[in-house]
């Protein structure tokens, strides 16, 4: 029996609208007319508490998985603290920025999206980028990601957003990845969401190490400070590191050498007292910038260059200890956008306003208990009290009989309990308007930004773009789907766009009509990775090829070399057992078959010539030295060992030379070698 097509529509914002078929209802039945929009004071207002089909939707998609998170299931996490380095009380009256030289503790989860908590590390995903700070206002958890947009305008969109992006129903893969067709069919009828894509499909996807990686708040937020004063603000985390991104080969080869590579490389160079930082950053603006802008600041899929409001440094986060125990810190650490402090507070963004509720609720889900804040990790560090009393696994033992308030119980002699003080207040704001499921027109502009993601990276970073676009939707198995990305990618850039269609093989559909006209907005270098790439061995790893009678004084050169410019070198070797050395002995790190160059960010040979000889034989060797020169990596090599590299095919260039050059050569990657390599979009 043929199935009656869908009447497709757009919304007041251009949201994709769909009517016709089975009438979708509640879980009770209830027929409703539209699953695109929150219920609002407005259209740019609040989203009201009274909008049921929000509720019983964002509830039921919480408590779809027992115990596991549904997103952000793999994850990683450290201890550490936050220091205010310049004080802003004129902006906000946090009392973590009222002071030069404020220490604040912070614990920080980084985790995947799309996998499940048995997944792997080095997925093409979005980053989880979470922060507790346990301040003497209570906690404050600034929970974000490593893109600073999101897919989706409105909360009430999460978890289709999320089905489609997760193991398709019916066949339970593939697992933490987006290439496949039920992503991209949600995608291709949401465009809102195509700004994060093309982030997604960028290196930024891909980071080397978590310790290399941006963070960001996503939403605007408001700072308030102590005369009741409002200014929007967006927060930044800018690792001091610099960026640094995987190549997806490498990528890819990672996730067979090593399931755990982030969540390794962040513990090891903690336990080695590398201690990860990042400069914490704000964009503050008032209102009338905000109405200035050709895009709307609560629209969570749009970001403010920083060319237009420039990010100010306020403090440094340094994370100093790794968790005692991963289950009871890592798994069990509840985050919740609604934990803010007094002197920061909500915008009406209409995927924040949904998560204050959503976050919240899925915590008695995972933990079972409303008492979750007494799980240590949880638990505020400065003093609190409330009436809040009882509930499974009530760990504390309240005295007394004041658990209401008003009460009267001091004029008996009884401790009364706390009352309300000088803390948390809404900041006021008019809220006028019908109650509407609409969203704001200002929200409709889907195009402009990507276009201006795209038309900010080098020729190498818009080439990985390309062909990620081209690997995900060669995964794709409906025609039409393919065919309606390639429409949104021509609206995008009419290059991006034939790129794809040229790396699948297939004839350019006609390009997709934009709810609002796109505008060219100016470029902005600090998008990209490349051009802001630091030159330096800091927190990188040196994979050194060495076997039985290599030279021991050039080891130890090359190993001082590297670790006076804050490197580490990791020395392979065909066995694990020590080896006697021309001047000495050594017990290498690892050994060659287990220890692939993947592992590295650059990697040299020291090889006495019958040893390279030897090696020139095994595939081992030659597959170490030809997947450092894909990657794009410095090779620094000894004489004896250059029959290795001819055995491999690899031709010298500026990246591949004397050993002696290599702690110079290893502090970048080489993108001019990339074009002779493989076939890029």
């Amino acid at each position: 029996m043929a199935r009656k097509p869908y009447e497709t529509s757009t919304g007041h914002a251009g949201e994709t609208q769909q009517r016709g078929g089975a009438v979708l209802t509640t879980n009770h039945g209830i027929p409703f007319s539209d699953n695109q929009n929150s219920l609002r004071a407005g259209e740019r207002g609040p989203t009201l508490l009274e909008d049921f089909l929000l509720r019983e939707k964002i509830f039921h998609f919480d408590h779809e998985r027992i115990p596991e998170r549904i997103v952000h299931a793999r994850g990683s996490a450290a201890h550490g603290v936050f220091t205010c380095t310049d004080p802003i009380p004129d902006l906000t009256r946090a009392s973590l920025f009222a002071e030069k030289g404020k220490e604040t503790p912070v614990f920080v989860r980084f985790s995947t999206v799309a996998g499940g908590a048995g997944s792997v590390d080095t997925p093409r995903d979005v980053r989880g980028f979470a922060v507790k700070f346990y301040t003497d206002q209570g906690n404050w958890d600034l929970v974000g990601n490593n893109v600073p947009v999101f897919f989706i305008q409105d909360a009430i969109k999460f978890p289709d957003l999320v089905h489609s992006v997760k193991m398709e129903a019916d066949r339970g893969y593939p697992q933490a990845a987006s290439a496949h067709d039920t992503f991209w069919d949600f995608v291709s009828l949401m465009p809102e969401s195509l700004h994060t894509v093309i982030w997604a499909m960028s290196d930024r996807a891909i980071p080397r190490s978590l310790r290399m990686m941006e963070g960001f708040g996503v939403h605007t937020f408001k700072f308030v400070n102590a005369e009741g004063a409002v200014r929007f603000v967006k927060f930044h985390w800018r690792p001091v590191l610099g960026m640094q991104s995987l190549i997806w080969d490498e990528s890819a080869k990672l996730q067979g050498a090593d399931n755990d590579y982030h969540r390794r490389d962040l513990y090891e160079a903690i336990a080695a007292g590398d201690f990860p930082e990042w400069d914490f950053a704000v964009q503050v603006f008032d209102q009338a910038l905000a109405d200035s802008l050709p895009y709307d600041v609560l629209d969570p899929t749009k970001i403010i260059p920083e060319e237009v409001v420039p990010l100010r440094v306020i403090g440094r986060m340094v994370l100093n200890r790794n968790p005692d125990n991963h289950f009871a810190e890592n798994e069990q650490a509840a985050f919740l956008p609604s934990n803010v402090v007094p002197g920061v507070d909500f915008t009406d963004d209409p995927l924040l306003q949904g998560r204050l509720f959503s976050y919240l609720d899925t915590q008695k889900s995972r933990l079972g208990t409303t008492n979750f804040h007494q799980i240590p990790v949880n638990a505020p560090k400065c003093p609190y009290a409330n009436m809040m009393r009882d509930g499974l696994m009530q760990t504390h033992v309240p005295k007394g009989r004041a658990n209401y308030e008003p009460n009267s119980l001091d004029q008996a002699g009884e401790d009364p309990g706390p009352r309300a003080g000088d803390g948390f207040a809404t900041a006021p704001q008019p809220v006028a308007g019908e109650k509407l499921r609409i969203r704001a027109e200002t929200f409709g502009d889907h195009y402009s930004q990507p276009r201006m993601y795209w038309r900010s990276m080098t020729e190498s970073e818009q080439a990985h773009i390309a062909s990620a676009f081209v690997f995900e939707l060669s995964k794709v198995g409906l025609d039409h789907v393919r065919s309606r990305v390639l429409g949104h990618l021509r609206v995008i850039d009419e290059d991006l766009g034939r790129r794809v269609a040229d790396g699948l093989g297939l004839d350019l559909p006609a390009p997709a009509t934009p709810f609002r006209a796109p505008v060219d907005l100016d470029p902005s270098d600090a998008l990209s990775i490349q051009k802001n790439w630091k030159d330096t061995l800091k927190g990188r790893k040196i994979g050194l090829l060495i076997a039985e009678g290599s030279d021991k004084a050039a080891i130890d050169r090359l190993t001082k070399a590297i670790e006076a410019e804050g490197g580490t070198v990791f020395t392979i070797a065909p066995k694990v057992g020590p080896l006697k050395l021309k001047g000495g002995t050594i017990t290498p790190d690892g050994q060659l078959a287990g220890s692939p160059s993947v592992l590295f960010d650059a990697i040299g040979m020291i090889l006495m010539p019958d040893q390279a000889q030897k090696l020139a034989r095994d595939s081992a060797a030659i597959g170490f030295v030809m997947d450092a020169f894909a990657h794009l990596k410095a090779i620094g090599h000894c004489m004896g060992s250059a029959v290795i590299l001819d055995r491999a095919g690899i031709s010298p260039d500026e990246g591949v030379g004397p050993w002696e050059d290599l702690p110079g050569m290893a502090k970048r990657r080489y993108w001019a070698r990339e074009p002779g390599l493989r076939d890029l979009a």
